[in-house]
């Protein structure tokens, strides 16, 4: 009973966090019309403002970012063309990345080399973990394979790792960059600014959440290899 409630608990809080943020998201999604101009125009206007005409607003299917290395503020479609409160707070925050480039600010710099790191060494970590069954009956050293098991699992949770440490850096985007420009700049709608300030909490936290969820995968690795 103890072992269940226990798998239950890792359970929530890999998928809790991911649960929360499509939830916030989706929630101050609707009405889908709520502003006059959408995310991609407001980016824009923002962007102009912060004198970064040199940034572009494109639209993506790999999920709402700021290439620091295109110099370009990345929207899906329902953001891109959204007018939603969501949409156009989605969009602030990324252009607050974007003035963080802009301000040499040291984190997202961090970020994006580490980023830049994790990809492969998560490839690596999968190889590991599909060699170390063979390396166990190779060397018939369960010490071995041990060994090569834990480095893999250490690799594959890298990218949780990279997101905890930089969350700062995307709340930084949040609220120090992102909520200023629209209470100063009076985009928001009355009585929409508590509202504003989840769905900047809950942005903040994407990155984390979906790295979260890699988690399973490193579960599911050593479901597979204890067999």
């Amino acid at each position: 009973m103890l072992y269940l409630i226990l798998i239950a608990i890792i359970i929530a809080v890999i998928v809790g966090p991911s649960y929360w943020v499509k939830h916030t998201l989706a929630k101050y999604s609707i009405p889908e019309d709520r502003y006059p101009g959408t995310g991609a125009e407001l980016a824009r206007i923002l962007l102009d403002w912060a004198k970064l005409q040199t940034v572009k607003v494109e639209l993506t299917d790999q999920g709402d970012h700021y290439d620091p290395i295109a110099k370009a503020v990345r929207l899906t479609a329902d953001k891109y063309n959204g007018k939603s409160l969501t949409a156009i707070t989605v969009a602030a925050h990324e252009v607050g990345h974007a003035i963080q480039d802009r301000d040499g600010y040291m984190p997202l710099r961090l970020r994006t080399r580490l980023v830049e790191i994790a990809a492969p060494v998560e490839k690596l970590g999968a190889a590991i973990l599909m060699i170390a069954p063979v390396i166990t009956v190779a060397t018939k050293a369960p010490v071995a394979g041990a060994l090569f098991l834990a480095g893999g699992l250490l690799t594959l949770g890298f990218a949780t790792i990279i997101h905890f440490i930089t969350l700062p850096m995307e709340l930084h985007a949040s609220f120090a960059r992102a909520l200023p420009m629209l209470e100063q700049g009076g985009y928001l709608m009355e009585g929409d600014e508590p509202h504003a300030r989840k769905i900047l909490r809950a942005a903040a936290w994407t990155y984390v959440s979906a790295s979260l969820m890699t988690l399973l995968n490193i579960a599911r690795w050593w479901a597979i290899l204890r067999r």
